[in-house]
């Protein structure tokens, strides 16, 4: 399979896009689907098909560079018969069904900073992850490569670890028939 500008082929069977301008939003989902899917270009058609009439685009940057808003993630995984689940975090993670789960798409907090200096001012990033061969992955395009997280119980560390922070937010990838009948959810 062919590489996009930035992929790192490292581990060898994890594909994983580094961060360009703004584009965390078509990484976080070329790197949930572990493929590229999605391109500048096609989120950009996306935001014109969600405010068809609207001078400047409300799900992008102003200035062209990307930064897509969830409604672009949430219109591009339906283009693919797939869904984007909420978790509310007010729910113990031991009731998400993992395995009924493609992988999941993180929005956190991203400090902003020039060069040396940091800024006092917060952007918001997002982040996929996803198993592969067994093994749960952090695919956050900043990373030079994959970071393992280990089984199950490794993922759910790392998100009752990014949801403490308070900022995060998470979402499901699953496919539809998952999301219809709900069963993203253990209620055991």
């Amino acid at each position: 399979m062919s590489q996009a500008p930035g992929a790192q082929p490292s581990p060898p069977s994890v594909y994983h896009e580094r961060q360009r301008l703004e584009l965390c939003a078509v990484h976080a989902l070329n790197n949930v689907l572990q493929q590229q899917l999605f391109s500048q270009e096609a989120a950009d058609e996306i935001c014109k098909r969600l405010a068809p009439d609207s001078r400047l685009n409300p799900h992008r940057s102003l200035l062209g560079t990307g930064n897509y808003d969830v409604n672009v993630i949430m219109a591009a995984l339906q283009g693919l018969g797939l869904a984007a689940v909420w978790w509310d975090r007010r729910r113990p993670l031991s009731q998400l069904a993992l395995p009924q789960v493609l992988g999941l798409i993180l929005n956190l907090p991203s400090p902003v900073s020039l060069g040396l200096l940091s800024l006092p001012l917060r952007r918001r990033h997002w982040v996929a992850l996803r198993q592969v061969d067994g093994i749960y992955y952090n695919l956050d395009s900043k990373l030079r490569a994959p970071e393992a997280l280990g089984d199950e119980d490794g993922v759910r560390a790392f998100l009752a670890t990014a949801l403490a922070q308070g900022l995060c937010e998470v979402l499901l990838v699953v496919t539809k028939e998952v999301e219809e009948k709900g069963c993203w959810l253990r209620t055991d």
